[in-house]
């Protein structure tokens, strides 16, 4: 079992922990706590390096295997053993602009969900740009021009951004939670992580992101595209 560093700071560049599995054919290795996202929600992996005996090892992938956490090393290095001490370091600008970009994207979720009651039916990122889906039947420029609008008065009201762990129970008590279509939580899941941004939006969440809408900056809705009767595309870029 991985200890999930980052889903309590989101802020964490560098860790030490222990390797606690080695997978020789797949060059990964698993430890017993991470700072490194492991992708999931439309957010990517995170990249970085892994130190072990003086010996610098490229996280180039990483990946949620059950309770643990994959970390997939480059290159031809040796591969560490079980029970080594490590220290893992992320590619922090990498990093950070998707923790911009995830909180953009929650801030454009929940202002459209306020203003016009649609819900999420999908949603991607990359680096400073990705995209988000949702149910309207009809989308025309001023319409995104009147949600970008609405979008960069919540970055510049510099919300303050929460991060919680409940139980599933008192999680599901939290009127409209989950703000995708479909629920994506597993049954099994008994502790739900809750992203707030105070004032408008709050719902389960797995992602990393900044501690103020200010620091997500200027969001631009770039373009939109109609993918099905009731399905919206807006793409948007972060300045």
């Amino acid at each position: 079992m991985t200890e999930l560093l980052y889903q309590t700071d989101a802020y964490l560049k560098e860790f030490d922990a222990v390797i606690t599995d080695v997978d020789a054919e797949a060059r990964a290795v698993v430890l017993d706590r991470s700072a490194f996202y492991p992708g999931g929600g439309g957010q990517p992996c995170d990249f970085g390096s892994l130190e072990v005996s003086g010996i610098i090892h490229v996280v180039d992938k990483v990946k949620k295997q059950g309770d643990a956490v994959l970390h997939f090393l480059g290159g031809a290095t040796p591969l560490p053993a079980v029970g080594s001490a490590s220290r893992g370091t992320l590619d922090w600008a990498r990093r950070y602009k998707l923790m911009r970009t995830h909180t953009a994207l929650h801030v454009l979720c929940g202002t459209v969900f306020r203003d016009y009651g649609a819900l999420v039916t999908g949603g991607d990122m990359e680096p400073l740009k990705g995209r988000m889906d949702f149910e309207f039947e009809t989308m025309r420029g001023e319409l995104v021009r009147e949600i970008e609008s609405a979008v960069n008065r919540e970055v510049e009201a510099a919300r303050e951004i929460r991060v919680k762990i409940l139980p599933r129970e008192e999680a599901f008590q939290i009127p409209d939670l989950i703000r995708t279509k479909i629920n994506l939580l597993p049954e099994g899941i008994m502790q739900v992580r809750t992203v707030e941004i105070v004032g408008l939006d709050l719902q389960a969440d797995g992602g990393t992101h900044v501690m103020n809408t200010s620091e997500a900056g200027r969001i631009k809705v770039v373009d939109y595209k109609s993918k099905g009767a009731i399905n919206k595309r807006l793409y948007i870029e972060v300045e």
